[in-house]
């Protein structure tokens, strides 16, 4: 048995200058150490996990804003994409609200993800709010979209090492 196969979930393979075995950082996500939100408000491309039909996984590249006092991360969307689709379908899974999801981000050495259940929401001042923590973020408006929908998240658990 390798030496990766018998860590706990919680480890991995060290990189070039890190220890071995170093474990993994699970964070608070409503009170997440301050480097860690800091990398939240960096401008990062995201990734969003979604989970199709069949339990295969879909990654796609969005940006995300993270609100730990909400407890929530925000995606915009198209409604018509694959994402939401995967997400409505998952809304009534026998396992509770929403669709398991994750967003992950990472730079260098540094990452964070966060995993949770995802619902869909149309309401306009949801998505005006949405779309504030956006520009925020990433320094631009997003264009006009009638077809817009906020994928909120309800974070359950934050990794990462930042």
């Amino acid at each position: 048995m390798s030496p990766s196969q018998n860590q706990t979930p919680e480890q991995e393979s060290p990189g070039r200058g890190e220890r071995p075995n170093a474990p993994t950082a699970r964070i608070d996500p409503r009170q997440p150490p301050e480097p860690y939100l800091s990398f939240w408000r960096e401008r990062h491309l995201c990734t969003l996990t979604t989970l199709r039909p069949d339990g295969t996984p879909h990654v796609v590249p969005v940006g995300v804003t993270y609100d730990p006092e909400a407890g929530v991360a925000r995606v915009l969307a198209r409604g018509t994409s694959r994402k939401v689709a995967h997400i409505a379908a998952a809304a009534g899974a026998a396992d509770g609200p929403g669709a398991r999801v994750a967003v992950c981000q990472f730079a260098g050495r540094r990452w964070a993800t966060l995993e949770g259940r995802a619902t869909i929401r149309t309401e306009p001042a949801a998505i005006e709010e949405a779309e504030l923590r956006y520009e925020e973020r990433y320094q631009r408006r997003p264009s006009p979209n009638p077809g817009r929908v906020l994928i909120e998240i309800e974070v359950t658990r934050a990794l990462g090492k930042a």
